[in-house]
Protein backbone atom coordinates (compact mmCIF):
# COMPACT_ATOMS: atom_id res chain seq x y z
CA UNK A 1 0.00 0.00 0.00
CA UNK A 2 1.27 3.42 -0.93
CA UNK A 3 1.91 6.27 1.64
CA UNK A 4 -0.80 8.31 0.61
CA UNK A 5 -3.56 5.65 0.83
CA UNK A 6 -1.98 4.64 3.89
CA UNK A 7 -2.59 8.64 5.13
CA UNK A 8 -6.30 8.22 4.00
CA UNK A 9 -6.60 5.03 6.10
CA UNK A 10 -5.68 6.80 9.19
CA UNK A 11 -7.43 9.63 8.61
CA UNK A 12 -10.82 7.51 7.66
CA UNK A 13 -10.52 5.49 10.93
CA UNK A 14 -9.98 8.31 13.11
CA UNK A 15 -12.82 9.48 14.73
CA UNK A 16 -13.49 13.13 16.06
CA UNK A 17 -16.42 13.61 18.83
CA UNK A 18 -19.09 15.64 17.10
CA UNK A 19 -21.30 17.41 20.14
CA UNK A 20 -24.84 16.90 19.09
CA UNK A 21 -27.11 17.55 22.12
CA UNK A 22 -25.54 21.22 23.11
CA UNK A 23 -21.77 22.68 22.87
CA UNK A 24 -18.74 20.76 24.73
CA UNK A 25 -18.69 23.22 27.32
CA UNK A 26 -22.42 22.35 28.23
CA UNK A 27 -21.77 18.71 28.06
CA UNK A 28 -18.48 19.13 30.45
CA UNK A 29 -20.62 21.89 32.65
CA UNK A 30 -22.89 19.02 33.06
CA UNK A 31 -20.98 16.18 33.75
CA UNK A 32 -18.02 17.96 36.09
CA UNK A 33 -21.19 19.55 37.97
CA UNK A 34 -19.00 19.95 41.81
CA UNK A 35 -15.85 18.36 40.25
CA UNK A 36 -12.29 20.04 39.17
CA UNK A 37 -11.87 19.74 35.80
CA UNK A 38 -8.91 17.53 35.05
CA UNK A 39 -7.36 15.71 32.06
CA UNK A 40 -5.55 12.56 31.79
CA UNK A 41 -1.65 14.00 31.99
CA UNK A 42 1.44 12.42 30.60
CA UNK A 43 4.97 13.21 31.72
CA UNK A 44 7.94 12.77 29.20
CA UNK A 45 10.16 9.69 30.96
CA UNK A 46 13.08 10.31 32.83
CA UNK A 47 16.62 8.74 32.20
CA UNK A 48 16.06 8.20 28.66
CA UNK A 49 13.10 5.63 28.45
CA UNK A 50 11.52 5.77 24.92
CA UNK A 51 7.95 4.73 26.36
CA UNK A 52 4.99 6.40 27.77
CA UNK A 53 3.03 5.81 30.88
CA UNK A 54 -0.42 6.58 29.97
CA UNK A 55 -3.19 6.82 32.83
CA UNK A 56 -6.30 4.10 31.91
CA UNK A 57 -9.31 4.39 33.43
CA UNK A 58 -8.98 1.62 36.23
CA UNK A 59 -5.68 3.65 37.88
CA UNK A 60 -2.99 1.47 36.55
CA UNK A 61 -0.39 3.03 33.20
CA UNK A 62 -0.80 1.93 29.65
CA UNK A 63 2.55 1.80 27.98
CA UNK A 64 3.07 3.02 24.82
CA UNK A 65 5.81 3.87 22.57
CA UNK A 66 3.87 7.00 20.53
CA UNK A 67 1.01 8.88 20.93
CA UNK A 68 -1.13 9.48 17.80
CA UNK A 69 -3.70 11.88 17.31
CA UNK A 70 -5.06 15.62 16.68
CA UNK A 71 -3.27 18.87 18.90
CA UNK A 72 -6.34 20.28 19.79
CA UNK A 73 -4.24 23.00 21.79
CA UNK A 74 -1.01 24.24 23.37
CA UNK A 75 0.77 26.49 25.29
CA UNK A 76 3.71 27.48 28.11
CA UNK A 77 3.94 27.15 31.84
CA UNK A 78 6.23 28.35 34.27
CA UNK A 79 6.47 26.55 37.62
CA UNK A 80 9.03 27.13 40.42
CA UNK A 81 9.45 25.26 43.55
CA UNK A 82 11.45 27.20 46.35
CA UNK A 83 12.96 23.61 47.02
CA UNK A 84 13.69 20.62 44.74
CA UNK A 85 11.35 18.71 43.72
CA UNK A 86 11.22 15.25 44.79
CA UNK A 87 8.28 14.40 43.03
CA UNK A 88 5.71 14.23 45.89
CA UNK A 89 2.54 16.01 45.94
CA UNK A 90 3.48 19.30 47.25
CA UNK A 91 1.86 22.28 44.99
CA UNK A 92 4.59 24.07 43.37
CA UNK A 93 5.63 27.38 45.60
CA UNK A 94 4.69 29.56 42.66
CA UNK A 95 2.84 28.55 39.10
CA UNK A 96 2.07 30.54 35.47
CA UNK A 97 -0.51 28.79 34.01
CA UNK A 98 -0.25 30.83 30.77
CA UNK A 99 3.54 31.11 30.86
CA UNK A 100 3.30 35.05 31.81
CA UNK A 101 1.83 36.03 35.37
CA UNK A 102 3.03 33.36 38.10
CA UNK A 103 0.52 32.69 41.15
CA UNK A 104 1.87 31.84 44.55
CA UNK A 105 5.68 33.20 45.75
CA UNK A 106 6.91 34.90 44.77
CA UNK A 107 4.11 35.45 41.59
CA UNK A 108 3.88 38.24 39.62
CA UNK A 109 5.38 39.36 35.84
CA UNK A 110 7.50 35.91 34.36
CA UNK A 111 9.81 37.92 32.06
CA UNK A 112 10.95 40.02 35.24
CA UNK A 113 11.06 37.26 37.63
CA UNK A 114 14.96 36.45 38.69
CA UNK A 115 14.05 32.64 38.93
CA UNK A 116 12.88 32.83 35.63
CA UNK A 117 16.56 33.97 34.09
CA UNK A 118 19.05 31.68 33.30
CA UNK A 119 21.88 30.38 35.81
CA UNK A 120 19.44 31.11 38.60
CA UNK A 121 18.97 27.46 39.44
CA UNK A 122 21.26 25.58 42.13
CA UNK A 123 23.36 24.27 39.65
CA UNK A 124 23.88 28.19 38.27
CA UNK A 125 23.16 27.08 34.76
CA UNK A 126 19.57 26.62 34.44
CA UNK A 127 16.80 28.60 35.45
CA UNK A 128 15.16 28.10 38.83
CA UNK A 129 12.02 28.28 37.32
CA UNK A 130 10.57 25.34 34.91
CA UNK A 131 9.42 27.13 31.23
CA UNK A 132 7.46 23.78 30.47
CA UNK A 133 4.66 23.47 27.73
CA UNK A 134 1.59 21.82 28.12
CA UNK A 135 0.36 19.97 24.76
CA UNK A 136 -3.39 18.60 24.49
CA UNK A 137 -3.65 15.76 21.97
CA UNK A 138 -6.87 14.14 21.38
CA UNK A 139 -6.64 10.58 20.50
CA UNK A 140 -8.89 8.96 18.05
CA UNK A 141 -12.56 8.16 19.68
CA UNK A 142 -11.52 9.70 22.82
CA UNK A 143 -13.92 12.88 24.35
CA UNK A 144 -10.97 14.51 26.37
CA UNK A 145 -7.20 15.19 24.80
CA UNK A 146 -4.56 13.78 26.92
CA UNK A 147 -2.39 16.59 28.52
CA UNK A 148 1.51 16.13 27.55
CA UNK A 149 4.04 17.77 29.68
CA UNK A 150 6.58 19.03 27.83
CA UNK A 151 10.17 19.91 29.13
CA UNK A 152 12.70 22.47 28.10
CA UNK A 153 14.37 19.78 26.67
CA UNK A 154 11.36 19.59 24.53
CA UNK A 155 10.15 22.38 23.97
CA UNK A 156 12.24 22.77 20.61
CA UNK A 157 11.73 20.02 18.71
CA UNK A 158 7.59 21.02 19.02
CA UNK A 159 8.44 24.46 18.37
CA UNK A 160 10.53 23.50 15.30
CA UNK A 161 7.09 21.19 14.25
CA UNK A 162 4.73 23.62 14.85
CA UNK A 163 6.81 26.48 12.77
CA UNK A 164 6.93 24.21 9.82
CA UNK A 165 3.53 23.82 9.75
CA UNK A 166 2.49 27.00 10.30
CA UNK A 167 4.91 28.02 7.33
CA UNK A 168 2.73 25.63 4.67
CA UNK A 169 -0.50 26.99 6.18
CA UNK A 170 -1.61 24.62 8.72
CA UNK A 171 -2.68 24.79 12.21
CA UNK A 172 -1.63 22.58 14.62
CA UNK A 173 -5.59 20.94 14.84
CA UNK A 174 -5.70 20.50 10.77
CA UNK A 175 -3.87 17.14 11.17
CA UNK A 176 -2.90 14.24 12.53
CA UNK A 177 0.37 14.36 15.05
CA UNK A 178 3.08 11.41 16.04
CA UNK A 179 4.72 12.14 19.32
CA UNK A 180 7.36 9.58 19.82
CA UNK A 181 10.57 9.51 22.28
CA UNK A 182 14.36 9.46 20.99
CA UNK A 183 17.13 9.24 23.50
CA UNK A 184 20.31 12.34 24.56
CA UNK A 185 22.83 13.52 26.76
CA UNK A 186 23.42 16.83 28.51
CA UNK A 187 26.80 18.30 28.64
CA UNK A 188 27.22 16.27 32.02
CA UNK A 189 26.65 12.75 30.39
CA UNK A 190 23.43 12.72 32.02
CA UNK A 191 20.78 10.82 29.41
CA UNK A 192 17.62 12.43 29.23
CA UNK A 193 14.15 11.19 27.02
CA UNK A 194 12.76 13.81 24.35
CA UNK A 195 9.85 14.13 22.45
CA UNK A 196 10.10 13.82 18.61
CA UNK A 197 7.41 15.22 16.28
CA UNK A 198 5.82 14.05 12.78
CA UNK A 199 3.13 14.94 11.00
CA UNK A 200 0.69 11.25 10.01
CA UNK A 201 -1.85 13.04 7.71
CA UNK A 202 -3.61 15.82 7.09
CA UNK A 203 -7.28 16.20 7.55
CA UNK A 204 -9.93 17.28 5.00
CA UNK A 205 -13.57 17.91 5.17
CA UNK A 206 -16.01 16.91 7.54
CA UNK A 207 -13.12 15.57 9.57
CA UNK A 208 -11.29 19.39 9.30
CA UNK A 209 -14.35 21.05 10.27
CA UNK A 210 -14.81 18.47 13.61
CA UNK A 211 -11.36 19.01 14.63
CA UNK A 212 -11.26 22.39 14.02
CA UNK A 213 -15.11 23.12 15.93
CA UNK A 214 -13.52 20.82 18.85
CA UNK A 215 -10.35 22.88 19.30
CA UNK A 216 -12.70 26.22 19.35
CA UNK A 217 -14.81 24.43 21.99
CA UNK A 218 -12.15 23.38 24.67
CA UNK A 219 -9.46 26.47 23.40
CA UNK A 220 -11.23 28.87 26.77
CA UNK A 221 -11.14 25.36 28.77
CA UNK A 222 -7.58 24.26 29.02
CA UNK A 223 -5.84 27.95 29.44
CA UNK A 224 -6.08 27.57 32.89
CA UNK A 225 -5.64 23.86 32.80
CA UNK A 226 -1.81 23.20 34.87
CA UNK A 227 0.33 19.97 34.29
CA UNK A 228 1.04 19.74 38.12
CA UNK A 229 -2.41 17.86 39.30
CA UNK A 230 -2.61 19.93 42.63
CA UNK A 231 -3.05 23.36 41.16
CA UNK A 232 -6.32 24.42 41.52
CA UNK A 233 -8.15 24.71 37.84
CA UNK A 234 -9.41 28.76 37.87
CA UNK A 235 -12.11 28.18 35.03
CA UNK A 236 -15.75 29.04 35.21
CA UNK A 237 -17.24 25.75 33.25
CA UNK A 238 -20.51 27.15 33.67
CA UNK A 239 -19.81 30.96 32.30
CA UNK A 240 -17.85 29.03 29.10
CA UNK A 241 -20.86 27.30 28.54
CA UNK A 242 -23.23 30.39 28.66
CA UNK A 243 -20.72 31.78 26.03
CA UNK A 244 -21.75 29.07 23.29
CA UNK A 245 -17.81 28.15 22.52
CA UNK A 246 -18.85 25.24 20.64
Amino acid sequence: MSKGKNELAVVEEFQIPVITSGNLADVIAEEMDGLNLSFDRVRVPSGGGLAFEIPTEDGDADVQKEIVGVIVGHGPENVYYATQYEGGNEPPDCVATDGKLGVGNPGGDCLSCPYNEWGSGEDGVVKACQNRHKVFILRNGELFPLMITLPVTSVKNFSDFIKRNVMKGRRSYEFITKVGLSKDKNKGGIEYSKCVFSLVAPLSGEKLQAARAYADGIRPMIKQVSTEKNVPVDVDIEEIAGEEAF
